[in-house]
């Protein structure tokens, strides 16, 4: 490989080490807030018994019952399933600015038994991508 060619390559490496994006300042914070729950003996460097210990308590997680856990976030009234004035309230919570149609559409795609309702099952099937 000649030695232009070489400096051809490292321009182009630099040019999309330019392209990355940068964190946002609450990414950091996320981040940050990770390695300090990680670091349990606060000596700023995560060794690998603090690491396996995460990774296992991640592998243990049940995802069915972490998936339950978020129908129950949307599911406030306690009905067993996620109706138009819930999936609002959270779309609200989370700063976006949906319309009663847009939201209703996103119900209507996912609603297989046509209740005009999100149930357990459903929500289920969206969150792994089964439906």
């Amino acid at each position: 490989m000649s030695l232009s060619l070489r400096t051809d390559l490292t321009a182009v490496d630099k040019s999309k080490r330019k392209k990355r994006r940068e964190l946002t300042e609450e990414q950091k914070d996320e981040i940050k807030e990770a390695f300090e729950l990680f670091d349990t003996d606060k000596d700023k460097e995560i060794d690998y018994h603090e690491l396996k210990s995460v990774t296992d308590m991640i592998l243990e997680r049940d995802p069915k019952e972490e998936i339950l856990k978020a129908f129950k976030l949307f599911d406030d009234d306690e009905t067993g399933k996620i109706s138009l004035r819930n999936l609002r309230r959270v779309a609200r919570e989370l700063g976006e600015d949906m319309s009663d149609e847009d939201l209703r559409a996103m119900i209507d795609e996912f609603d297989t038994d046509g209740d005009g309702e999100i149930n357990q099952e459903e929500f289920i099937s969206i969150m792994t991508g089964d439906s």
